[in-house]
């Protein structure tokens, strides 16, 4: 399965509020504590740092801004996005499949991967979960098809 078609599911969920194309930003100079808000107001687990809204210049995530109150309190909350943000963020095209996009996650030990046009512009963002979801969904096409194969279906 491709990013593209994980993006069109995502769009097709019953969801409430899942939108493959709404991207979540934030500016850097944002605070820690307005990125916990808007993660916990979307239910989300990652926000795209973003001056312009289309190109990702970091990444943060809920693990993030833990580590950092653990490492260093809650004063890390007053501080800016840009101080604790993930600034090499990887992304992924609409072009990749659900399996690459799953090895690139579980090896840099990311969650969320901001999928991007041949510009560098964000075009939606993946979930390991959506990632699960697609590769999940893929197979079960795979066992049908091979179950009627067999059955002479």
């Amino acid at each position: 399965m491709l990013v593209n078609q994980i993006l069109a599911l995502k769009n097709g969920s019953d969801k409430p509020g899942v939108n493959a194309t709404a991207i979540m930003t934030i500016q850097p100079d944002a605070t820690v504590a307005d990125a916990a808000r808007l993660l916990a107001e979307y239910r989300i687990g990652a926000v795209v740092v973003s001056t312009d809204g289309q190109t990702p210049a970091g990444i943060l995530s809920e693990r993030d801004i833990v580590r950092q109150i653990g490492k260093n309190g809650p004063g890390i909350l007053d501080q800016p996005v840009s101080s604790i943000m993930t600034t090499s963020v990887q992304t992924c095209t609409v072009a990749e499949n659900a399996l690459t996009v799953l090895q690139r996650m579980t090896q840099g030990r990311f969650r969320h991967l901001p999928v991007v046009d041949d510009n560098g512009h964000m075009l939606g963002v993946v979930s390991i979960g959506d990632a699960v979801s697609g590769r999940l969904q893929e197979l079960a096409a795979e066992r049908e098809a091979l179950t009627g194969m067999i059955m002479g279906n």
